[in-house]
């Protein structure tokens, strides 16, 4: 197996997408974290990882963007093109990476060496190249730029760290964690591991990472095609050319393509993409992924497939729209590691993403964005934060709803639970009294002037306190001129028609104001 990689392609991508120079420092973001960077940056200091303002620190004149998936398929498009002319049988394993079969194009053009030589050529992007027995070898060798000759993919894995285990989109960060505490440090020393034993401690996955190890492919051969009801095919009138309606097409295929694999006890790890334009042109494309995929992971191929298409530079785009559409399993294993649950309705966990009532759900929310756009449904994810508005966020449905800030890290001046059920999008404003009248204050000690006796939200009446707890003091906004930017929450129960449970909210400023920011059912 050939594999050819370009490191860092997020950063890359979002240069070219900018039309930032790659001479200059860039680094893509996520969670105020760095999750790539230009070689440029990286000699600056910058490290993947590193927070935002270190980051900065060290290089000042750092160019920062976002995130974009989309973005980055898009761009890596005309690299698979280009490798496609040159070798057949691309397949994309994801945006930056693609492996090809090098026996036959090696013995075409005289050697694994020219031929790395010709894509690296070829590709127009920086890129590094790597040669071996299996994709995972091949992929470690490409970050080393180097040719490891057939048979001996175990000996060059036996002195790597066992941390190149965990590869992105694998989740296996756990496993390695597990694997270090317990004195293995390379894939040879985890390698030299029995089976049975691995499969006793480590169950399936630890059985397929001690696999890769030994230099074997993730699972054994499986030659069986797969039959040919389980493609999917889909014919457009009209032709299909437009982003936002291919990736409406994408979900509801990919729900009907997973769905007919799924009756068969069957799960696709390489997914085929054919497509026919209005004018008779052939479109194609492989893609390799190393878990089985889900039904998002597939309309996810498929719409970074289609706005890699439709998105081309003048020439190499489809002179029509896509009129036929054909999703085919390239290779398949048993889909035991997609089983539902046994517990369909009532157990949190596991009814989220496969029950039945949660998959008629989706198909719903599906409908509704085909009628009124893809920002007209919403779901809400929980983040990390302090206070109850910044720990909900709420996310288009379809997009990751992975958390921008780890919810479960220890997070300073957090108010315990419950939260409030309802958090006003605007706080009200509100007046906090002690028995004096007084309105009560935050001193230089960051403590409450006196107990809160009465309090007014918006332009009611005065009520009294029955009950108090806080406060909560957290140093945010320090940076903002003029102000300390302490913010302090307490919690009160207001006398009344019925007791009312409020968060009171005061950020210390040269305006400092009580505020009620949310309200307790």
């Amino acid at each position: 197996m050939l594999v050819l990689w370009c490191p860092d392609w997020p950063a890359v991508a979002a240069c070219l997408a900018e039309g930032t120079p790659l001479h200059l420092p860039a680094a893509v973001f996520h969670a105020n974290r760095v999750v790539a960077c230009t070689a440029v940056a990286r000699a600056a200091g910058v490290r993947r990882g590193m927070r935002r303002r270190d980051a900065q620190s060290r290089c000042p004149e750092l160019v920062v963007f976002a995130p974009d998936e989309d973005r980055d398929a898009r761009l890596f498009e005309p690299v698979a093109a280009a490798v496609e002319e040159l070798v057949v049988g691309v397949e994309v394993v994801r945006p930056g990476l693609i492996a090809v079969p090098a026996d036959g194009a090696s013995g075409y053009f005289g050697g694994e060496l020219r031929l790395a030589e010709l894509l690296a050529e070829r590709a127009g992007v920086e890129c590094q190249i790597g040669v071996s027995d299996g994709l995972f070898a091949a992929t470690l060798a490409a970050h080393r730029s180097t040719i490891i000759e057939r048979g001996r993919a175990a000996e060059f894995l036996a002195p790597l760290p066992v941390n190149e285990l965990d590869q992105p989109d694998t989740d296996r960060a756990e496993l390695v964690d597990l694997v270090r505490r317990l004195g293995l440090r390379t894939l040879g020393a985890f390698a030299k591991l029995a089976g049975r034993d691995v499969a006793a401690r480590f169950g399936r996955d630890g059985m397929i990472a001690h696999r890769l190890a030994r230099g074997l492919s993730e699972r054994p051969p499986h030659r069986r095609r797969p039959p040919p009801e389980l493609t999917v095919t889909k014919t457009f009138d009209p032709p299909l050319d437009r982003i936002d309606a291919a990736a409406f097409v994408a979900r509801m295929l990919a729900e009907q393509f997973h769905g007919g694999l799924a009756r068969h006890g069957l799960a696709c790890t390489r997914l085929g993409i054919y497509a026919t334009t209005e004018n008779g042109e052939e479109l194609s494309r492989v893609w390799r992924c190393a878990e089985p995929l889900t039904p998002q992971g597939i309309a996810d191929r498929v719409r970074w497939q289609f706005d890699g298409w439709l998105r081309a530079a003048p020439g190499e785009r489809p002179t029509a729209g896509v009129e036929r559409l054909r999703l085919a399993p390239e290779e398949t294993v048993e889909g035991n590691s997609l089983q539902l649950g046994l517990w369909q309705d009532g157990i949190r966990g596991l009814a989220d993403e496969h029950g039945p009532a949660a998959e008629k759900a989706g198909r719903a929310l599906v409908r509704v964005q085909g009628l009124l756009g893809p920002d007209s449904v919403h779901t809400a994810v929980l983040d990390g934060g302090r206070g109850p508005a910044e720990r909900v966020r709420l996310v288009p449905w379809g997009d990751p709803r992975t958390p921008r800030n780890p919810p479960d890290l220890p997070w300073p001046g957090r108010l315990p639970a419950p939260s409030p059920a309802t958090v006003h999008a605007r706080p009200v404003p509100a007046r906090v009294l002690d028995a004096t009248g007084a309105e009560v204050r935050i001193t230089r000690r960051r403590e409450l002037s006196a107990p809160p006796h009465r309090v007014a939200v918006g332009d009611g009446p005065l009520r009294d306190v029955l009950d108090w707890a806080g406060p909560w003091l957290v140093d945010a906004h320090w940076w903002t001129p003029g102000g300390d930017g302490v913010r302090t929450r307490l919690q009160a129960v207001l006398d009344g028609e019925g007791e009312t449970a409020v968060l009171l909210t005061r950020l210390g400023g040269p305006s400092p104001q009580w505020t009620v920011e949310g309200v307790y059912d």
